[in-house]
């Protein structure tokens, strides 16, 4: 059925609505209109589902296109009802460019809905669940920045066009080109924040100094980076949660991002002792607890000597994991076995205080040798009867 025959629909349905006003017909052209389109939408709908598309693709896909078929039947039904209807010349002008306005949106919709699909389409070969899933989030990162990027675009492109319908917008945007003062100054003023993260959102698609996923240090926060949008960026902290950074900020100000150029990171472990700890001891116990874990990556581990303080010595275990949760996870199994090995193995080596007390044992001892001295000195009157000096 091509719109021809959908307009003779209308027209028939519109002699038989004659005998009511003009206005009260043409409403009820478009009401049947607008459920003859649900109708028609539903029905696709439910065939689609018992067809039991399994694809999470696909799925995903149909699930992204409900809404803006639903919207494009909608217009298209309105459209062919609107030809038929009895409506006064001003409601019918007013309606038409609201369908217009709709059909605008309706065309940047199902652009970004392409997009989206697309950038799926294409995101479908990675897997950032993975341990070793840096290229993975590579892509993901540059695919989401610039799907950001383009829904702004596209979203701009579309309010604008729909503004430029109005022949009074119209005007005002060739008067504000024309004149290129003051106003020109003050739109270019408020625009400026929304240019400067695009542009900062393209440098990040491009050098990448965050990705999806990468573990970093912000503002003295640790988190992984959770969402990149056209204007901020989220980073998931380590007790879950949300701490939400301009998108600039990774452009013009300096932080840590531990999984730069991999997962993989090393972690440490301090661990004050006494000075009468047996270091190699104490190496050979972590490695076995590293080796004995299955966080450890196979890589580095190591005990040194790092500091040695008036009552303690620093012990710093280093040991390496796949990624940042296994590394943290890994330092506290080490902290905990090497304490209890010192405990269980070397109480003595545990942290203590020494203390020199010979001054006061002098004074104390010093009055008992005196009184010592003074009972062998004695006259033989005054020792006990019956004793005699051997």
């Amino acid at each position: 059925m091509d719109s021809a025959q959908f307009e003779s629909v209308f027209a028939g349905l519109a002699d038989m609505l004659g005998w009511i006003p003009g206005w009260a017909a043409g409403l009820a052209l478009i009401a049947a209109a607008v459920t003859a389109a649900l109708t028609v939408h539903g029905i696709a709908v439910r065939v689609m589902r018992r067809a039991e598309i399994s694809h999470p693709l696909l799925r995903s896909i149909l699930l992204q296109t409900l809404a803006p078929t639903r919207m494009a039947l909608i217009v298209f039904a309105c459209a062919m009802a609107l030809r038929a209807a009895p409506f006064e010349a001003g409601l019918a002008e007013a309606l038409a460019q609201a369908l217009l306005v709709a059909f605008i949106a309706l065309i940047g919709w199902i652009a970004i809905v392409a997009v989206r699909i697309a950038i799926g389409l294409y995101l479908a070969r990675f897997r950032i669940d993975t341990d070793d899933n840096l290229l993975a989030r590579k892509h993901v990162t540059q695919m989401r920045i610039l799907e950001r990027a383009v829904d702004t675009v596209i979203v701009v492109i579309t309010v604008g066009a729909a503004l430029m319908t109005f022949e009074s917008v119209r005007q005002f945007g060739v008067s504000l080109f024309a004149s290129a003062g003051v106003a020109g100054l003050v739109v270019g003023l408020a625009a400026r924040p929304l240019l400067a993260n695009l542009v900062a959102g393209i440098q990040i698609a491009m050098t990448q100094p965050i990705r999806i996923g990468d573990a970093v240090l912000v503002e003295n926060e640790f988190g992984w980076i959770d969402e990149i949008t056209s204007t901020y960026v989220v980073v998931k902290l380590w007790d879950w949660r949300r701490l939400v950074v301009p998108l600039a900020y990774f452009i013009e100000k300096p932080f840590q991002n531990w999984t730069r150029d991999s997962a993989s990171i090393i972690g440490s472990v301090l661990i004050h002792a006494d000075y009468t700890v047996p270091v190699e001891r104490v190496r050979a116990k972590l490695q076995e607890i590293v080796r004995d874990s299955p966080l450890w990556d196979g890589g580095v581990v190591n005990l040194q000597v790092t500091d040695a303080r008036p009552g303690t010595v620093e012990l710093r275990a280093l040991m390496s994991a796949r990624t940042s949760p296994q590394a943290w996870d890994l330092r506290c199994e080490v902290r905990e076995k090497l304490i209890a090995f010192l405990q269980r193995e070397h109480p003595g080596a545990l942290p203590r205080q020494r203390a020199e007390l010979s001054g006061a044992l002098e004074s104390r001892e010093r009055p008992e040798a005196e009184s010592r001295e003074r009972a062998g000195s004695a006259p033989d009157s005054a020792r006990p009867a019956g004793r005699r000096p051997s």
